[in-house]
Order: C-alpha cells, then structure tokens, then sequence
C-alpha cells in the first residue's frame, strides 16, 4: 500500500499513541521523518528516538513520548503543509503558536528547523506542522 503523506502519518501515530498513554510508538524511516524528530527532540517533545535498519533500504523509528505528571507534552500536533496544500511562508509571515509557546517546524533551504531558528537565520520555507 502505498502512502500519500508519511509525515502526516507520523504525526498520527504520535497523536494516537498519547490517547492510549503508550510510551512508545514506532514509524517507517526517512530522512525527513528523522529531521522532524531532531526538531522535537530539541524542543523538548519527545524524549528520543531510535533507528532500526531492516535492508534492503527499508529502516523504522521508536519513538519515545514524553509525558509530564501523567498528561502527554505535546497537547496539540498537526499538519499544516499537505500534499494537495503546500504552504509556504517568508521569514516574516512565519506563523507563530500560541504566541510563542509552541513551534512551527518549517523545511528550509538550510534545513528543517524550528520557526524560532529559521528566524534567527533569516530564511522562510514551507511550513510542515505547528506543535504545542
């Protein structure tokens, strides 16, 4: 079966796995997957992540979630950029998430970052997802 959108579906299996309180959760590789990670590691959202190479190209993500007196960190998560929608934002029309407690994670030419970063290095990109 073939998927149309693999971060939105990781961003799922994130959202679904912090409603039955899971402390992990696993995913397909990809680079990009893997960069979007780094971010929220970073940030704080998760604890860690870990690869696990299959051959044959094909590899999968063990995500470990991270919950704070019980109640997961990440309260909301979800894709903004979509197959059929690409978004796009300049430096200047980066959105912002609750006013600054969340983050925008934005795919630049210099790499995929937080919007506070891609801010301090003065480059737009297209915006993925908004976590908070």
């Amino acid at each position: 079966m073939s998927m149309n959108d693999p971060l939105g579906d990781m961003l799922t299996r994130i959202r679904n796995a912090q409603m039955r309180k899971r402390n992990t959760v696993s995913t397909p590789g990809s680079k990009l997957r893997a960069r979007v990670l780094d971010v929220l590691k970073a940030e704080g959202y998760i604890r860690d992540y870990g690869a696990t190479d299959y051959g044959n190209g094909r590899s999968e993500f063990v995500i470990e979630l991270k919950y704070h007196e019980g109640e997961p960190v990440i309260r909301k998560i979800g894709r903004v950029s979509k197959p059929g929608r690409r978004v796009y934002a300049s430096v200047d029309a980066l959105p912002r998430v609750a006013d600054g407690l969340g983050v925008t994670i934005v795919s630049t030419p210099q790499g995929v970052m937080a919007d506070h970063e891609a801010r301090e290095k003065n480059v737009g990109g297209e915006v993925l997802c908004q976590v908070f």
